[in-house]
């Protein structure tokens, strides 16, 4: 299947990177490397792009997109949390750019052996890098009831967490859970018939919440964070492209932290903490689609974008 995955906010994301010709950039989620095709094609002699994704079918479909900038890319197969020590490994101390965009593809989603979405009957998956060992079928399978609730609860937002919990848990009492089709059904059956027909696919919370513990995706973003902008160089940015509340609600909050880390308490005359601001949040509010996007691409109903700008001395 070929690897399909329409670049979300594309130009607004390009236009927030204030790309230097000359500059190093990071695409930490390369996906099939639409903003980096972009990114790349504005670089001159002495630009740099380094194309994270910990997705193999990514990596392919990259370099056979980014081929025509091999002079100016590098592309590596890692999570972006990595980053940091892979600049490190390749001499670079600072760039002037770095992009997130945490969308689940278009490939992931429709790829049936991927096991990502409620839609299709086949293996439950859900990793986003094949070479980890934790996959949903062993989150689905091993898991307590207390644990499988908390995800859903706090991954999906479900309010019949509790619920489809204790069904899960006294489904593969029975049998193992091996397909999305028997979570599915598992799912159905714990919650109520008059809320399924009102509430959207009454798996899509729980198979977002599934997908989120599997990858470890919150955690990863948390960790990330201040790390990509220590790495920024003067005035560099930082964009993030988040697609639900528990990612944009992180992004928002390390932005506004990093903007101002002062912990004194608010009548004290003057700070005395000694931590100092590493630059400014650029969007007050989040960048959404336009009209055109919208109509064009359905999945960047919930996109968002957020930019953080070093300051322009560091501290």
């Amino acid at each position: 299947m070929e690897f399909k995955h329409a670049s979300v906010l594309l130009q607004e994301t390009i236009d927030n990177l204030n790309i230097k010709g000359t500059g190093i950039y990071v695409d930490g989620t390369l996906g099939g490397g639409g903003h980096s095709f972009e990114i790349a094609g504005r670089l001159t002699q002495g630009g740099r792009l380094i194309g994270i994704d910990q997705d193999e079918a990514a990596i392919k479909a990259a370099e056979e997109r980014l081929s025509p900038y091999r002079d100016k890319v590098t592309i590596i197969r890692s999570n972006y949390r990595n980053a940091p020590q892979v600049l490190k490994e390749m001499g670079i101390e600072g760039v002037d750019g770095i992009l997130l965009d945490l969308g689940v593809s278009s490939y992931q989603l429709d790829e049936l052996e991927r096991g990502f979405s409620y839609k299709y009957d086949t293996k439950l998956d859900m990793r986003m890098d094949t070479r980890q060992s934790v996959s949903a079928r062993d989150i689905v399978g091993g898991y307590s009831e207390t644990e499988l609730f908390r995800i859903i609860r706090d991954y999906g937002e479900d309010k019949f967490a509790k619920n489809i919990a204790k069904h899960i848990v006294r489904a593969r009492q029975d049998k193992p859970i091996e397909t999305t089709g028997e979570l599915n059904e598992i799912i159905k059956a714990a919650i109520p018939a008059k809320m399924r027909q009102t509430g959207g696919h009454p798996s899509k919370k729980t198979f977002q919440a599934i997908r989120i513990a599997c990858n470890r995706e919150l955690e990863v973003l948390e960790e990330s964070i201040d790390a990509f902008i220590q790495l920024l160089k003067p005035e560099g940015r930082l964009c993030i492209i988040t697609f639900h509340s528990l990612e944009d609600r992180i992004v928002k909050s390390y932005f506004r932290r990093n903007e101002n880390p002062c912990t004194c308490p608010p009548d004290f005359p003057v700070c005395v903490c000694g931590n100092k601001s590493k630059g400014k949040v650029i969007t007050r509010k989040p960048i959404l689609p336009g009209e055109d996007e919208l109509a064009e691409n359905k999945r960047s109903k919930s996109a968002k974008l957020r930019v953080f700008e070093r300051s322009q001395t560091l501290k």
